[in-house]
């Protein structure tokens, strides 16, 4: 088996995987729309097309597809490999020793899980670096409403004027001292109030977020598909004698 280093802070075992690890890495492969379905993964991975697909899944701008060739040559297998290894594998920190790459475009039985369990770790760990980007907190929506309401940042309406006075950071609206209703900052009802709305408020991103993901892969398959079509329309055309 190829050298355990990979490099930039990858792990590649080195070693024989465990069944549980290959039926794990074979059932995320097959709910991806990659553009031929699995078979044999030693041959179908070999030219690292299906891989950069994989990367191009989860992270669209990473990969340029018509970067990679399908071939069933090993220097150009090795090629998209290499290209994969310095353009993307590395931005998601690790990087494949060329001996491994060898073995994988030589259809060598199990080499090319190797790569691609680590893989699927690296994308987990990106993705939960990226949420946690955008995530605030647990909490801190709370703590920064409630700041902003114990500063006096809100609406105030049924004052002696009759009107509304908004301050700089204007959100939330408190009703008058004499028509009762909410009570001043600080008030329990306010804070639930405020609480619920926060609330409301998260549930609404969250299905938005699950929206956009969904838009994503279907836009993704979509794309997926118009190359796949591409490909077999330039290989009858060149089978019937016509020019690319």
């Amino acid at each position: 088996m190829a050298g355990g280093g990979s490099g930039a802070g990858g792990e590649l075992s080195g070693g024989e995987l465990s069944g549980g690890e290959l039926a794990t890495l074979y059932r995320w492969l097959d709910t991806l729309p990659l553009s031929r379905p699995r078979r044999n993964i030693a041959r179908d991975f070999s030219d690292g097309v299906l891989t950069a697909e994989v990367v191009k899944f989860f992270f669209p701008a990473m990969v340029q597809l018509h970067s990679y060739v399908p071939t069933s040559s090993t220097a150009q297998k090795l090629a998209n490999w290499g290209h994969l290894n310095r353009k993307v594998l590395q931005k998601l920190g690790f990087c494949v020793p060329e001996e491994l790459l060898r073995e994988v475009a030589g259809c060598r039985a199990g080499a090319v899980e190797q790569i691609l369990v680590l893989l699927r770790q690296k994308i987990r760990e990106k993705q939960r670096q990226k949420q946690s980007k955008e995530v605030p907190r647990p909490g801190q929506q709370e703590q920064d409403l409630q700041a902003a309401l114990e500063e006096g940042s809100y609406l105030e309406t049924g004052t002696a004027g009759g009107g509304a006075q908004e301050s700089p950071k204007a959100g939330w609206v408190t009703k008058g001292h004499q028509g009762g209703g909410h009570g001043p900052p600080g008030d329990p009802t306010a804070r639930s109030e405020v609480a619920e709305k926060d609330q409301a408020l998260r549930l609404a991103q969250e299905s938005i977020q699950i929206l956009q993901l969904k838009v994503g892969r279907l836009e993704q398959l979509l794309l997926l598909k118009n190359l796949r079509i591409d490909d077999l329309s330039r290989r009858l055309r060149e089978a019937q004698g016509h020019p690319p």
